[in-house]
C-alpha cells in the first residue's frame, strides 16, 4: 500500500520518509497517476483545512480516490463541532484530570505532534486526544471550572508554519518515529487489497468472541487477500484508514460501539454491526412490538409501565420472566414466582426505564440459537440451561459463572421450522450478522429475541463449519466492500 505524504511545498519539507513518498499538494490534486493510484494512505500535512483550501480538498479527494487520508474530512469536521469536543472530553475525563491537576491557571494549551507532546508528562493525554482525532499537528486548550475541572474546551488543526521554533527539532523527531513506527507496524508479507478493523474490548468480561476465533478471523481475511486488525475502544480516530468494520464487542446505543459503527456508516465503510441493527436490536421493547406487528410467534408479552401494573397477572400469570429493554447475555432477566418478588422486582427496573418487559415462561431444556447473515442461516446450536438454573448461564455467589453445555448442529440437520422462524425475524431487523434465540414447546416455535453481535466462540460455534465459518463471515465484507467500489466508481 503507497504511502503519500501531501505537503504544500516539498523543498521545504525536512523529512526523508523512506517507503513514504513526498508529494505537492497540487500534483496530488491535479496529477492524473495520482487518481488512478489505487489503495493509498494520504498522510496530509499542508497548511490549512479550512473549507475549500488546498489542505480540505486534498482529504476530499483522497476520500473520493478510495485512499484513506488523514486527516479525514469527518476529522476534520468533529473537530469543529462543540457537541463532539464535549463528548470526548466526557470520554477523557479522568485523564485530563490526572494530567492536569498541577497546573494552576485557568486555561492551558496543548500542542500535539503526531500524539506526542513536548512535556513527557502530557504525551498519555496527548496520544489519546490524537486516537480520537487522527490529525497530524493539533493544538487542545482547556478551561479550568471551579465546579467540574478541567474542560477540553477546543481543539484545532495547526500548520507546519504556526509551531514555535523552539518545537522544530522535537516534531522533526516525533515525525520521523512515527513514520518509522508507521511502516513497521504496515510492513506486510502480502500487499492487501482491502483493510478490515476488528473492534474488540480486551477488558470486557463476556466477549462475543474469544482470542482464538478473533486469531480465526484474521487468518480468514488473509486468506482473501485482506487484512484484518484488532482495534480497541480508545481507537476511533483510526476508522477512516480502514474499508470495514467488525464489532466484536458486546454493542449497546448508549455506549461507544453505537459511536464507531455510526462512524464507519458514515465514512462509508462496510460495518456489522450497523447502526440501524444495533438500535432495533438493543431494545426488547422495540423488538416485541416489531416481532408481534409482523405475526411472528414470540411468548406472551406485555409492555409494562407504572400505568398497567395489574395487567401482568391477569395477561402473563406466574411465574412471569422480566426483561430489562437493552438487557443481553442473559444479564438483567429476571423470573418472579410470587407476587411480592414480582412488585419487588418491577418497582427496581421501573426505576431504571420507563418501559420493561413481562413475558410468559417457558420452560425448556435449551434454546435454539441460529446465526445468520447476509440472509442466510451459517449454523446452528443449542444452549442448554446452566445445570439446576432456568438460564443458560448462572454466576454464583462467587463471581464466577457456569454454563450449559453447547451442542452445534448443521443448519441442514436442525429442524425446518426453526430456521425458516429464525430467517423471518432476521428479514426484519436487515441484513447484517444476527443470532436468532427461539424456543420449542410441543410442534410451536417462539422468538425470544434477536441479538445484532451473536456469539462466536473457537470450540462451539464454529464446531461444525471450523475454519470455514470464519471465511463464510469475511467472504459477506468482501464482496460489501468491492460493491461499494464498484458503485463509487460507477457514479
Amino acid at each position: 500500500m503507497a504511502i503519500l505524504i501531501v505537503v504544500n511545498k516539498p523543498q521545504n519539507w525536512p523529512l526523508k520518509v523512506s517507503g513514504g513518498e513526498v508529494v505537492a499538494a497540487r500534483d496530488y490534486l491535479t496529477d492524473p497517476k495520482y487518481y488512478r493510484l489505487r489503495g493509498a494512505k494520504v498522510f496530509n500535512l499542508c497548511r490549512s483545512y479550512r473549507y475549500q483550501s488546498t489542505g480540505y480538498y486534498v482529504s476530499l479527494l483522497a476520500t473520493a480516490r478510495g485512499h484513506k487520508p488523514i486527516p479525514s474530512i469527518e476529522t476534520i469536521q468533529d473537530m469543529k463541532s462543540a457537541a463532539i469536543i464535549r463528548l470526548a472530553s466526557d470520554e477523557l475525563e479522568d485523564l485530563i484530570q490526572t494530567c492536569l491537576k498541577p497546573i494552576h491557571s485557568r486555561e492551558f494549551t496543548l500542542s500535539i505532534y503526531f500524539g506526542r507532546n513536548l512535556a513527557k508528562r502530557y504525551d498519555r493525554l496527548a496520544s489519546y486526544i490524537f486516537k480520537l482525532f487522527q490529525s497530524p499537528f493539533m493544538r487542545a486548550r482547556f478551561t479550568f471550572h471551579e465546579e467540574d475541572g478541567w474542560e477540553l474546551q477546543s481543539l484545532r488543526t495547526i500548520s507546519a508554519n504556526e509551531i514555535p521554533e523552539d518545537h522544530h527539532d522535537f516534531v522533526v523527531k516525533v515525525t520521523q518515529e512515527f513514520f518509522t513506527k508507521y511502516r513497521y507496524a504496515n510492513t506486510r508479507r502480502f500487499a492487501p487489497r482491502y483493510d478490515l478493523a476488528i473492534l474488540y474490548n480486551p477488558k470486557e468480561e463476556n466477549p462475543p468472541s474469544d482470542e482464538r476465533a478473533l486469531d480465526k478471523f484474521i487468518k480468514a481475511a488473509r486468506k482473501l487477500d485482506m487484512s484484518a486488525e484488532l482495534i480497541e475502544p480508545d481507537e476511533y480516530g483510526l476508522l477512516p484508514q480502514y474499508d470495514g468494520l467488525f464489532i466484536r464487542e458486546t454493542t449497546v446505543v448508549d455506549h461507544h460501539t453505537f459511536r464507531f459503527s455510526r462512524r464507519a456508516f458514515a465514512e462509508g465503510m462496510v460495518v456489522i454491526d450497523d447502526p440501524e441493527s444495533i438500535v432495533k436490536c438493543g431494545n426488547k421493547v422495540y423488538l416485541a412490538e416489531l416481532l408481534d406487528l409482523h405475526r411472528v410467534r414470540i411468548p406472551k408479552t406485555l409492555i409494562v409501565h407504572k400505568g398497567n401494573l395489574e395487567e401482568i397477572m391477569q395477561r402473563i400469570g406466574l411465574p412471569c420472566i422480566l426483561k430489562q429493554p437493552d438487557s443481553s447475555f442473559s444479564q438483567g432477566v429476571f423470573k418472579a414466582v410470587d407476587e411480592p418478588q414480582l412488585h419487588s422486582m418491577v418497582e427496581q427496573l421501573l426505576s431504571e426505564s420507563d418501559l420493561i418487559i413481562a413475558q410468559e415462561y417457558l420452560p425448556t431444556q435449551y434454546d435454539w440459537r441460529v446465526g445468520i447473515l447476509d440472509g442466510q442461516p451459517l449454523y446452528v446450536c443449542r444452549y442448554f440451561m446452566a445445570q439446576r438454573h432456568w438460564q443458560i448461564q448462572l454466576k454464583d455467589r462467587g463471581g464466577k459463572t457456569r454454563y450449559g453445555k453447547v451442542d452445534t448442529l448443521s443448519v441442514e440437520e436442525a429442524p425446518p421450522h426453526v430456521i425458516s422462524t429464525a430467517l423471518r425475524a432476521a428479514k426484519l431487523i436487515g441484513d447484517g450478522f444476527y443470532g436468532v434465540d427461539l424456543k420449542e414447546v410441543g410442534r410451536r416455535t417462539y422468538v425470544i429475541e434477536v441479538n445484532d453481535n451473536p456469539s462466536i466462540e473457537a470450540g462451539f460455534e464454529d464446531r461444525v463449519l471450523k475454519d470455514d465459518l470464519y471465511l463464510k463471515i469475511m467472504e459477506v465484507f468482501l464482496k460489501r466492500i468491492e460493491q461499494r467500489k464498484e458503485a463509487r466508481q460507477s457514479r
